[in-house]
């Protein structure tokens, strides 16, 4: 059995070496040739499945190890009795974790000791934004959740859905919907002129879903004007070749990494390899724990004396802090404008591993109640 993959999806053999022979592709430049003779291909969010890439090939099974599916046409490969599975949720705490970190940086921009007096509206209320939404609530942060298709299929449900229009007047707008063109509620272009035309300097808008859920032109023109939001962009239109000028004038710019932590992508990689047995009718005998190393840092102390929005930022900040990425994208746009392509690229397939606050222990020697509320709220393990 082939099984073609993208390059750049981890622990390949160690959770597919037993059950097929494994080719590693570029995700970027896969072509009908490369999967001609594949039984099994895996791919990331780089990769179009289509008719045009799939039609004259042996494929009977499509693994995506992310949580997004717009890039893959689903009606065709079930058409064709071509299986297909996608992991959903597995980065969700990954991106849930760098909002957290661009909300901490925004407060102390801003000179707030308490962020959580930041009223936070998310769009998208799935996977991602409803992790998000958990973790700010514990932190004490008043949230405003907005999914009209959540909210029709789940009409009398408890879950209090807003109108965007509500969501607009939050301090913070942060963005975690799927793309789509041609529902009811599609996504593209969702945040138009229109929009970015209410959103004032007191805002932040921050998107990690699709970069096209934003109208980059409108944006542009936007920012360029007086009383303009601050922006943070991880996900942009025309990836790779992303707008220099775009990079240049948001707050924060970072490479569609969001949800690049070391869990959050092997969890992917498990979620479709727990799929593909089940379709082979195999046995799940691994699990993502069991490769998971052993972190670089794995242990902070505080004392009595911690303040506790300072612990926190610590804390955060040492298992991840944006302003690197941010650094790191910066210069590629520095390139020649036929080098920033694959320098985007090179950017994610060689990201620093970078682990979740899981990882990391926290030992509090008479500190408050309080601070320890803080730290189990946002993932950390504790040691009292």
């Amino acid at each position: 059995m082939l099984i073609v993959a993208d390059e750049n999806i981890p622990l390949l053999d160690s959770f597919f070496g037993d059950i097929g022979d494994i080719r590693r592709v570029s995700g970027r430049t896969l072509s009908p040739d490369d999967v001609n003779d594949a039984d099994i291909l895996l791919v990331r969010s780089v990769t179009r499945v289509d008719e045009a890439l799939l039609k004259d090939s042996r494929v009977r099974y499509v693994g995506t190890s992310t949580i997004g599916t717009d890039h893959v046409d689903v009606p065709w490969l079930k058409s064709r009795g071509i299986a297909f599975s996608a992991a959903p949720g597995c980065n969700a705490n990954s991106v849930a974790e760098y909002v957290l970190s661009v909300l901490s940086l925004y407060a102390e921009k801003q000179g707030r000791d308490d962020w959580e007096t930041l009223s936070v509206g998310i769009v998208g209320a799935g996977n991602v934004g409803s992790e998000l939404a958990r973790k700010l609530e514990k932190l004490g942060f008043a949230v405003r959740l907005c999914d009209p298709p959540r909210q029709e299929r789940e009409d009398g449900s408890e879950e209090a859905f807003c109108s965007l229009d509500e969501v607009l007047k939050c301090d913070v707008i942060s963005l975690h919907t799927p793309l789509t063109r041609d529902s009811a509620n599609a996504t593209f272009h969702m945040i138009d002129s229109h929009t970015l035309d209410r959103l004032t300097t007191g805002q932040l808008l921050i998107n990690t879903s699709r970069g096209e859920v934003i109208d980059q032109a409108a944006l542009l023109e936007r920012l360029q004007e007086a009383n303009a939001p601050t922006v943070v962009l991880d996900v942009w239109e025309q990836e790779p070749g992303i707008n220099p000028r775009l990079v240049d004038m948001v707050w924060l710019a970072t490479p569609h990494i969001a949800g690049y932590s070391l869990e959050g992508k092997v969890q992917g990689t498990e979620m479709v390899y727990q799929s593909l047995c089940r379709f082979l009718g195999l046995p799940v005998r691994k699990k993502a724990g069991q490769y998971l190393p052993e972190p670089a840092l794995s242990k902070l102390s505080f004392t009595s004396s911690a303040d506790e929005t300072d612990a926190g930022n610590i804390a955060m900040r040492s298992c991840y802090d944006p302003r690197r990425d941010d650094a790191r994208l910066r210069l590629t746009m520095e390139l020649p404008t036929d080098e920033r392509a694959r320098a985007f690229d090179r950017l994610r397939k060689s990201y620093p591993i970078r682990r979740e606050c899981s990882s990391v222990k926290i030992q509090l020697k008479g500190t408050s109640k309080s601070l320890q509320d803080t730290f189990r709220a946002l993932g950390f393990k504790l040691k009292i």
